[in-house]
């Protein structure tokens, strides 16, 4: 028997932006675009020949057609997904690319992402946590999450937090002003020495006002959370930055000494190729990421 259908697409966009009367919630729902469902219910329209929507200012209602339709079509699609579910190969999922900083990947990417993963499920993350230019395109990697000025050309950049740099360390260590550095190490991250974005122990000490501590004395870690772990095991004092000890700070397994710090001007941010914006795992990646960082 044959059957003449509409694309699937635009019915499962006409049939969400029916239930929840707002193509923005729509596209919430669908990890897409609100641009994209109101494409969509367009060309449902054309086909059908007769409006399904009253496009009210700020709001939208059904026709009377568009209110006949929806409950056959809810019921419909219900009964395709589970239909669908029984062909699927559940051991294959959508492979989802992550490149960032090892250091913000084990201090604040990794301990959240299983709240993506529970709100996405149809998506496997992967993480390439790698301090090395790549080339995006070539590599196959969907979003980069980078520390920088947010100058990506070629790619769409959301800024997500705007960072300082300032010393913590244990609970366990007593300092009641900046002179007390001189009675206890001082923990490096081996990079800053050589990046003019990066402040280090001498540039902080100088903007304290502080000329009698060795701002060279103490070990180098290559990585930044590397450092934050030593401050957490108490071996020293840490310079680093504001995400990266965020959590440690919330729970008191780290503490500020001081209130000083030091504004890089710099900022992380979410890098994504433009040809990439319409994937429907970067869609609700960037959804999730931007909300995560403004709570």
């Amino acid at each position: 028997m044959s059957r003449r259908l509409p694309p699937l697409n635009a019915l499962r966009a006409f049939e969400a932006a029916a239930r929840h009367l707002s193509f923005t919630k729509a596209a919430a729902e669908l990890n897409v675009t609100p641009a994209a469902v109101s494409h969509q219910v367009k060309a449902l329209e054309e086909i059908a020949g007769i409006p399904l929507f009253k496009r009210l200012t700020r709001a939208l209602a059904l026709t009377a057609r568009g209110k006949a339709a929806l409950p056959a079509l809810s019921e419909g699609l219900d009964m395709l997904a589970e239909a669908a579910s029984h062909l699927a190969d559940h051991s294959e999922l959508d492979v989802f690319t992550i490149t960032t900083a090892p250091s913000f990947a084990a201090k604040w990417l990794v301990p959240r992402l299983d709240d993506f993963q529970e709100k996405n499920p149809g998506f496997k993350v992967r993480i390439d946590a790698t301090m090395a230019l790549v080339d995006m395109r070539r590599d196959g990697i969907d979003v980069a999450i980078r520390y920088g000025c947010g100058d990506y050309p070629g790619h769409h950049a959301d800024r997500l937090f705007e960072e300082e740099i300032f010393p913590v360390c244990s609970p366990r260590l007593v300092l009641n002003s900046p002179e007390d550095l001189v009675h206890h190490t001082l923990l490096h991250v081996g990079y800053a020495t050589d990046s003019q974005a990066y402040p280090d122990w001498r540039m902080w000490l100088k903007s304290a006002g502080i000329s009698g501590v060795d701002w060279r004395k103490g070990p180098e870690f290559s990585l930044e959370n590397m450092a934050v772990q030593a401050a957490l095991e108490g071996h020293g004092v840490a310079l680093v930055n504001t995400s990266l000890v965020r959590d440690d700070l919330a729970s008191g397994a780290l503490v500020r000494p001081f209130e000083l710090a030091i504004q890089t001007g710099l900022a992380y941010y979410l890098a994504i190729p433009e040809e990439n914006m319409e994937q429907a795992a970067v869609v609700a990646f960037r959804r999730w990421l931007l909300d995560r960082a403004r709570s």
